[in-house]
């Protein structure tokens, strides 16, 4: 999949895209349905297929101090939506530039002049433009008088008839709920990065982990965890184990920022400076503090087998 950060980049043959557009947080079930349909479009027309997102998250733009808040950084979404066969992605700025401009430029400026989208498919809730101005139906009126086609997707429903949408699965994770998040993102809710020198306490207790900082991902609740380990390198997968995770402030230890540590199950190696995806598969206990090592050690062996037993 190719990557465009600016409109100026777009070589013609790419040029009348078929074009879905959002923020796709998660890549949820519902993204990949609305990224389908574009699909179907592009192979009805013989056209590239692209998705249009803004770097960085426009809500991050608007609260820049706020917590982090993101389901997927950029570097997993744009893996998971090329995993869907999308030919390129536009990654346009999101800056004080693109704040200030209107409904009607991103239209004229951005769409056509810029893209030359031939079709464009958003959901139902689509805005636009400062102010959040533009909607569906403006998009679509000036589609009509630019060329270009609008297709509005119904957003998708699960069977409790609610919507999937990327709040309602930050809600899930950070209520402890890892199974419905999968359920609804169509796939395991996962912190990716890289292994970072802790302080040595999991090795001393004899339970070396693998210690990632949060960087760019929410705050799902705090607590120990069984967990699906990916060992990465350039995007592909190396090594697979499963294990149990630690994910939260480490009470005894009083950890000024939050942390993933993970153990590995029937894994001897250096992962010092390695890429890791973490994929939470269920929440087993909230963390707590405990009366002193030996007892932490008696209950990281409790957690040892009770991941087990929910991975099986």
């Amino acid at each position: 999949m190719r990557i465009f950060r600016h409109i100026a980049d777009v070589p013609a043959a790419f040029k009348g895209a078929v074009v879905a557009i959002g923020n796709f947080d998660g890549v949820h079930l519902g993204h990949k349905a609305l990224i389908g349909e574009a699909r179907r479009l592009a192979d009805e027309r013989s056209a590239p297929l692209a998705v249009l997102v803004f770097e960085p998250h426009p809500r991050e733009f608007f609260r820049p101090g706020a917590e982090p808040f993101r389901l997927t950084p950029f570097r997993i979404k744009a893996h998971l939506i090329a995993e869907l066969g999308v030919d390129t992605m536009f990654a346009l700025a999101f800056d004080a530039e693109m704040a200030q401009r209107s409904a009607q430029s991103f239209v004229l400026d951005v769409l056509v002049d810029g893209l030359g989208v031939g079709c464009v498919v958003v959901g139902k809730d689509f805005q636009f433009g400062k102010g959040r101005a533009g909607d569906t139906a403006m998009l679509s009126y000036m589609g009509e008088m630019e060329g270009f086609g609008v297709v509005v997707f119904e957003p998708v429903t699960v069977d409790d008839g609610g919507k999937i949408s990327s709040t309602r699965i930050r809600a899930a994770l950070k209520a402890g709920r890892p199974q419905e998040a999968a359920r609804l993102l169509g796939h395991p809710f996962a912190v990716e990065g890289r292994v970072e020198r802790g302080d040595g306490r999991g090795h001393a207790l004899g339970f070396p982990t693998a210690n990632m900082r949060l960087d760019g991902h929410m705050r799902p609740a705090y607590g120990i965890y069984a967990v699906r380990v990916a060992v990465l390198e350039e995007d592909l997968v190396v090594c697979r184990r499963d294990g149990v995770a630690s994910l939260g402030i480490r009470p005894m230890f009083e950890s000024p920022e939050p942390i993933l540590e993970a153990y590995l199950f029937d894994f001897s190696g250096d992962l010092y400076g390695k890429h890791l995806s973490v994929e939470l598969i269920a929440y087993l206990r909230p963390e707590a503090r405990f009366a002193g090592l030996e007892e932490l050690k008696a209950q990281i062996e409790k957690d040892c087998q009770a991941a087990k037993a929910a991975l099986k």
